[in-house]
């Protein structure tokens, strides 16, 4: 769909409404002055809609830019395949987008690469897929002093790595991870250190806490003035009090097929499971949604 007609379908206007203000606002004008001057180019948009549409205009602009860019990178690379590439094409937000281009954005040697250098990943798989299997013994046999593999616990430490990446680099688990997130977190701030003279108009903050998608605007830019001149610290919480494995967990389990029926590689696996959330996910996602409300609050 072409930008001002999503942009028209999501206010409820007229494409031509809506590519009439497009015009004008890329010609310099700014919203107050259509609003007020231009009324019957833009079939009387107010000035409400018309600050929606500049800041959807702006939004969407980027992320076609992005996918363009992001469609290049996975071709350069070879790897873009059908499915792939259709799944892009369908990206309507930044962060789908990204969460489809994870695997395949150019990064640092990571731990999960090097150990596929060194040759476990048959071992990820065949504990993935036979959790029955025992991961000493059955790591005994990727033991190699030459790949940097000194014992069983690093082969299984290597083949974790492997499989937490994999994991974390799904994008649709991120995504229903990310909403979950944003439905269910609470954003908790605290004060940092001994309270300051200067710290006094952050005071209402100093043990706050609030379901992030509940913020408001004025309240969500003051806890971010806050963190950013030291005095606060933010962070975002979720299943505190669920027992292990936290729903989290369990969704990321159930994704990759893996049950604890007391098989012997079933408490590796947890493990696995538990690092990928504690470790790869929330982390990424935390920041995802910290962003979200800082955006959505500017």
């Amino acid at each position: 769909m072409q930008i001002p007609h999503r942009i028209a379908e999501e206010l409820g206007v007229h494409p031509r409404q809506v590519e009439a203000a497009i015009e004008l606002l890329d010609g310099g004008a700014t919203v107050p002055f259509v609003a007020r001057y231009r009324k019957e180019a833009t079939g009387g948009l107010n000035d409400a809609q018309l600050r929606t549409l500049e800041e959807r205009l702006n939004y969407l602009r980027e992320l076609e830019e992005r996918r363009t860019a992001i469609l290049e990178s996975v071709a350069s690379q070879e790897k873009l395949t059908p499915e792939l590439e259709q799944a892009i094409l369908e990206a309507d937000t930044k962060a789908r987008l990204e969460d489809l281009y994870l695997p395949y954005r150019p990064k640092r040697r990571t731990k999960a690469q090097i150990a596929r250098e060194a040759g476990l990943e048959p071992l990820a798989d065949a504990l993935l897929e036979n959790p029955g299997l025992d991961p000493r013994g059955t790591a005994a046999a990727y033991v190699d002093g030459e790949k940097g593999v000194a014992d069983a616990e690093a082969a299984l430490e290597g083949a974790k790595q492997i499989l937490m990446e994999r994991f974390a680099e799904d994008a649709e688990l991120a995504g229903e991870l990310r909403e979950r997130l944003w439905e269910q977190g609470i954003l908790r701030a605290r004060l940092l250190g001994d309270p300051r003279p200067e710290a006094a108009r952050f005071q209402d903050y100093f043990e706050y806490e609030e379901p992030i998608a509940k913020i408001p605007s004025h309240r969500a830019l003051a806890l971010f003035r806050g963190q950013k001149e030291g005095v606060l610290a933010l962070e975002l919480v979720i299943d505190e009090e669920s027992p292990s494995p936290t729903p989290s967990e369990s969704r990321i389990a159930a994704r990759f097929g893996i049950e604890h029926k007391g098989r012997p590689a079933d408490d590796w696996l947890a493990g696995v499971v538990r690092w990928t959330w504690k470790i790869k996910l929330f982390t990424r996602l935390e920041l995802d949604l910290k962003m979200r409300l800082r955006e959505a609050a500017e």
